[in-house]
């Protein structure tokens, strides 16, 4: 009976700490992001310095895409060719970022977000989380960057 109710109680913990997101939520995904951190499932984490490399995304409503991008001296964003079409799935067990290219499907549940940062989850249990990126202008040179 103890064990029981330690049970239930935990996972009423835990179903109430995670961050209901709604679909007004997934445009704040929209701009440009890099990597933070990972977090393994046995809990180790790897730390991520400077980027080279950022996400670029842009959705409208549910459908949108992922670019990756490389950070230039001068603030400025160098587009790849490298993209996933991209889909947000709303059910009852969380909210999921659907991806796509002509090789691969996979998801990646959307775990929380903020202006300035987000967390998704892969089938493996690692967690990426995103922090916001802003340029940044190495040269100096007097101009403002976008």
């Amino acid at each position: 009976m103890k064990n029981t109710f330690m049970i239930l109680v935990l996972s009423l913990l835990m179903i109430s700490c995670k961050q209901e997101i709604k679909p007004a939520d997934i445009a704040k995904l929209n701009g440009y992001w890099e990597i933070e951190k990972v977090v393994f499932d046995k809990g180790e984490e790897k730390a991520y310095g400077m980027n080279e490399n950022f996400d670029f995304f842009k959705i409208t409503g549910t459908k949108g895409t992922r670019t990756k991008v490389m950070a230039q001296l001068d603030g400025t964003f160098l587009t790849t060719n490298t993209f996933e079409n991209l889909s947000v799935r709303f059910t009852d067990k969380g909210t999921f970022l659907d991806y796509k290219t002509n090789y691969a499907k996979w998801s990646e549940e959307l775990i929380s977000i903020s202006d300035k940062e987000f967390v998704v989850k892969n089938d493996q249990n690692k967690e990426y989380h995103y922090k916001k990126a802003a340029p940044i202008n190495i040269l100096n040179d007097g101009k403002k960057t976008k």
